[in-house]
C-alpha cells in the first residue's frame, strides 16, 4: 500500500497495474477475504451472529443496497457505519475533483477535461476509506437540492458560464458519494417526492437538476435505515422506491438477558474513577436489563415504539453515578451500587418509553417504578425460594424470621444518601434476613451479601409479603397489614401512592 501512495500521476498508476473496481465489488471481494479467515467484519455487533450479519453478508455479495428495518436502539446506523471497513483502505482520485472521479473511469466535466488536457500526467490522490462515508438524517425539510443538486447562479456568474452548461451545477450529497457509501437514515421521513428522485439514481442512475438530464453512472452502495413505526406516524417508504431497494434486512432486540448485559457494558461510558471507586455487582447489572425486557412486554408502553438498548445504557450510567454521588457526600473511599439506587435510573427510562393511555393514565414515573419492581420480582426468584410457594408449603417458610419481625411492628427505612455503617447496621437488625442470605449464598462477599439482603426486602414486598412506602429519597419497609403511617412522625416525608416523580 505504501508503493501505491507514492503514485502522484495517472501515467504512474498505469505501470503500477493497479485495477479498480466498483464500491460493491470492493464491498464483496473484501468480505469474501474476511469470511475465509473467519473474521467477523462487524466489531462491536452483539447479538446478531445468527440472524442480521448473515443476512447482511448475503446482501453484500449480492451486490445489493440495503434497507435496514427496526426499532429504535436496534445498532441499524451502526451498522451501516461499520461498512466502511469492508472498504479498500485507499483508492485513487483525480485531484481537484469534486465527485473523486476514478482515474479510469472519470463522470464529470472536470475529469474527463483533465485527462484530455493532461493525459498520463493527470495529479492523482488517495482517499481513505474513511472519508467515503456519507450519512444524512432524514428530515421533512430535506430537499432535491440537498440530495441531488441545484443550479449554481454565483458560480455561473464568476466563471462567466450560461445556464445550458453543465458546469453551472452545484451536486448534492449524493453525487459527492460517489465511489462510496451514502446512508439516509429514517428514510420514511422523507417527503415523498423526494424519493421519487432516488428512483432513476437507484436504477438508471440518471440524476436531473433544474432541465439538466446527466447520465452519470454514480458508483455508490447505498444503505437506507426504518423504523416500523414511521410507517404510520410520519410517512412511509413509497412502493416504487423500496422495490428498488433489492435486500430488506430485519434487525431486532437482543433475545436475552446476557446478550443485553453485554452491549450496555460495553456501551456505557463511565469514567475510570468509577470503574475503580464503585463496585457493580452481576444481580445490578442483571436487573438493569430486566427492567429493559418488561419494558417491552408492559401493558403501559407501546410495544410499536419499542424501547431502545440506550434505556439500559442510560440506566447503568445513572446507576454508578447515584452510588458515587453517595460516596463523594459521605467522604468514603469506595462504594458499591445497592437497590435504593434504583432511584436514579428512573430519569433514564421515564424518557425512553413510549406509554399508551393506561401508561399515561399511571404517569412515567409510576410506570418506571413497577417496571423496577417487575425486574426484581423476577429475578429474586433465580436467587431464593418463591415467597408464595415457600408461604404455602407444609415445611418452614425460609422468610418467617423476616416478616415476623416486621409484624412484631419494627420497620425500616433505607435512603439512598445513607453511609455503609448505616446501611449495615440498619439491615442487620432484621431478625433472619442475614442468615437467609448466608444460608443460600455462604460465598459472597460482605457487600454482596448487604445487596442480597436488600434485594430479599425488595422482593419479599413484590410478592406482597412487605409493604414498601416511598420515601423522598428512599424505602420504607413494615409489615403488610400494619398503617405505613406510623414509619414517619412527619406525614409529609412519606408518599404511600407515588414516588418523587
Amino acid at each position: 500500500m505504501s508503493k501505491l501512495l507514492d503514485i502522484k500521476n495517472l501515467g504512474q498508476l498505469k505501470k503500477s497495474g493497479y485495477k479498480s473496481r466498483s464500491v460493491k465489488d470492493e464491498l464483496r471481494a473484501n468480505l469474501i477475504e474476511q469470511l475465509k479467515k473467519r473474521e467477523g467484519g462487524f466489531a462491536g455487533i452483539i447479538g446478531f451472529e445468527d440472524t442480521v450479519i448473515p443476512d447482511l453478508q448475503t446482501a453484500i455479495l449480492s451486490r445489493h443496497n440495503i434497507l435496514l428495518l427496526g426499532l429504535r436502539g436496534q445498532a441499524k446506523t451502526r451498522i451501516a457505519r461499520l461498512l466502511i471497513n469492508l472498504l479498500d483502505e485507499y483508492v485513487p482520485y483525480i485531484i481537484g475533483s469534486d465527485l473523486f472521479d476514478d482515474p479510469y473511469n472519470p463522470i464529470s466535466w472536470y475529469g474527463h477535461s483533465v485527462i484530455e488536457e493532461k493525459g498520463d500526467e493527470t495529479p492523482i490522490g488517495w482517499i481513505h476509506r474513511s472519508e467515503r462515508y456519507t450519512e444524512k438524517l432524514a428530515t421533512p425539510d430535506v430537499t432535491v437540492a440537498d440530495l441531488i443538486g441545484d443550479v449554481d447562479p454565483i458560480k455561473a456568474a464568476t466563471l462567466k458560464l450560461t445556464y445550458s452548461d453543465e458546469r453551472v451545477i452545484h451536486f448534492g450529497l449524493i453525487p459527492r458519494a460517489h465511489r462510496g457509501i451514502f446512508v439516509i437514515n429514517e428514510l420514511p421521513d422523507l417527503q415523498a417526492r423526494i424519493q421519487v428522485s432516488l428512483f432513476n439514481i437507484l436504477q438508471e442512475r440518471d440524476i436531473q437538476i433544474r432541465g439538466f438530464k446527466l447520465r452519470l453512472p454514480l458508483d455508490i452502495q447505498f444503505v437506507f435505515t426504518a423504523n416500523p413505526e414511521d410507517y404510520t406516524n410520519r410517512g412511509s417508504i413509497v412502493t416504487p422506491l423500496k422495490d428498488r431497494i433489492e435486500s430488506q434486512i430485519l434487525t431486532h432486540y437482543p433475545r436475552t438477558v446476557e446478550i443485553s448485559r453485554k452491549i450496555t457494558q460495553q456501551e456505557a461510558s463511565l469514567t475510570d474513577e468509577q470503574r475503580n471507586t464503585v463496585e457493580a455487582d452481576d444481580l445490578v447489572k442483571d436487573l438493569i436489563e430486566q427492567i429493559a425486557f418488561e419494558a417491552r412486554n408492559s401493558e403501559y408502553i407501546d410495544k410499536k415504539s419499542g424501547v431502545s438498548a440506550r434505556l439500559t445504557i442510560s440506566a447503568y450510567e445513572n446507576l454508578v453515578s447515584n452510588a458515587e454521588r453517595r460516596m463523594i457526600m459521605n467522604h468514603e473511599p469506595g462504594t458499591f451500587v445497592r437497590i435504593t439506587d434504583f432511584l436514579g435510573v428512573i430519569p433514564a427510562i421515564t424518557g425512553k418509553i413510549e406509554l399508551v393511555y393506561e401508561g399515561e393514565l399511571e404517569g412515567p414515573g409510576k410506570v418506571a417504578n413497577i417496571l423496577i419492581g417487575k425486574a426484581i420480582k423476577t429475578l429474586l426468584l433465580t436467587f431464593f425460594p418463591d415467597p408464595e410457594k415457600a408461604k404455602k408449603a407444609k415445611g418452614v417458610n425460609p422468610y418467617a424470621s423476616i416478616i415476623n419481625w416486621f409484624g412484631e411492628g419494627n420497620n425500616l427505612a433505607l435512603v439512598d444518601d445513607m453511609s455503609a455503617i448505616d446501611y449495615k447496621r440498619e439491615l442487620s437488625e432484621v431478625a433472619g434476613l442475614k442468615d437467609l442470605v448466608k444460608k443460600l449464598h455462604p460465598r459472597l462477599s460482605e457487600n454482596q451479601t448487604l445487596l442480597l439482603m436488600e434485594f430479599v426486602l425488595h422482593g419479599l414486598s413484590e410478592f406482597s409479603q412487605l409493604n414498601k412506602g416511598f420515601l423522598d429519597n428512599g424505602f420504607a419497609f413494615s409489615d403488610m397489614f400494619n398503617s405505613l403511617f406510623n414509619l414517619q412522625p412527619d406525614e409529609d416525608d412519606l408518599d404511600l401512592d407515588d414516588d418523587r416523580y
